[in-house]
């Protein structure tokens, strides 16, 4: 449904994007993922229409974004960062005065508000102005006039921003119940959603693409993926360590606490990508005679191979200046 290749976009001397290639098939919920003023919100909007290619090109369900903008955007359901609505609205006049925008009269205009109102969970405010509305239902309102027209392709920029726990896992909930059906991409700082949601995900770093795979796929890249982590009773940490690096699939072990007669280790496995067999180290401690309450594989975090792969902000561009560095 959507097909971006070699995007770049210029800011003036500033390369924002450079050189970004990927697609979202029908059926797929593609987290954006990168640190603040990575080309996240840039390319949503580059894919949207919404800001010019400075090179490459975007397809959306086979219309090129800028040959036939028209035929692209009728597709799509954009809720922008800080999406923007007219205050002085009511929630309902607000979202008949989008569907009649999008070409809806009567009857099915009609149709059209209440289905989203009701999807949206909107019923209690529907007559107030959005100016009244709290910061979660303006962003439930804005969510609403992105999928008015039952779009198959959807771009939500911080979908789940301003809202509380409970609407947060209902908008969640939404967004993977219509992904079944749809191809839809999400920015999100929130690496939780990431797993809760998406079923691929890229991130962009200064502009350039750093990882386009699976959540899992970015786990496995983690230091402690595949490793096996153990807390161990009554038995000297060093003795154990022995014992567990001992093992054919062990590379190292850690001994991460000892305390109160018990020790908290972690065994690694030789390489990335492979795993260390708890069965096997837990038939090592019983042969010892060691009791353990807790034995468990690693699956990898996020948020770990998330800082590996890009660079933090304290780090300057390659061929800054001094004088830039230093401001």
């Amino acid at each position: 449904m959507i097909r971006a290749q070699n995007v770049m976009k210029w800011f003036g001397p500033n390369l924002a994007v450079d050189d970004v290639s990927f697609e979202v098939q029908k059926g797929e919920v593609l987290g954006f993922l990168g640190p603040n003023g990575a080309g996240k919100s840039t390319t949503m909007r580059i894919v949207t229409g919404f800001l010019p290619l400075s090179g490459g090109k975007v397809e959306v369900g086979g219309h090129d974004i800028e040959e036939d903008p028209i035929g692209a955007k009728s597709l799509i359901g954009y809720l922008p960062e800080n999406a923007p609505s007219y205050p002085e609205m009511t929630v309902e006049a607000f979202l008949g005065f989008v569907a009649e925008l999008r070409g809806f009269k009567g009857t099915a205009k009609r149709e059209a508000v209440e289905r989203v109102i009701t999807t949206c969970f909107l019923e209690r405010v529907r007559h107030q102005p959005i100016d009244t509305l709290s910061k979660g239902y303006t962003h439930r309102t804005c969510f609403a006039q992105s999928i008015i027209h039952d779009p198959p392709v959807l771009v939500l920029d911080e979908p789940t921003d301003g809202l509380d726990p409970n609407q947060k896992q209902e908008v969640r909930d939404l967004i993977k119940s219509m992904g079944k059906e749809k191809a839809i991409i999400i920015s999100t700082h929130i690496l939780e959603e990431v797993d809760a949601i998406c079923s691929r995900l890229i991130i962009i770093d200064r502009g350039k693409l750093v990882f386009n795979g699976t959540p899992d796929e970015l786990k496995q890249r983690s230091d402690i993926s595949g490793a096996v982590t153990v807390r161990v009773l009554s038995a000297p940490s060093k003795d154990v360590a022995a014992v567990l690096g001992g093992h054919d699939e062990v590379s190292r072990v850690d001994v991460l606490s000892e305390a109160d007669g018990a020790c908290v280790l972690r065994a690694f496995p030789k390489s990335v990508g492979e795993t260390c067999s708890a069965a096997a180290l837990s038939k090592l401690l019983q042969d010892k005679g060691w009791s353990f309450d807790e034995l468990h594989t690693e699956e990898g975090r996020l948020d770990e191979v998330f800082r590996t792969v890009t660079i933090p902000d304290t780090v300057p561009t390659a061929g800054a200046s001094s004088e830039e560095d230093s401001k």
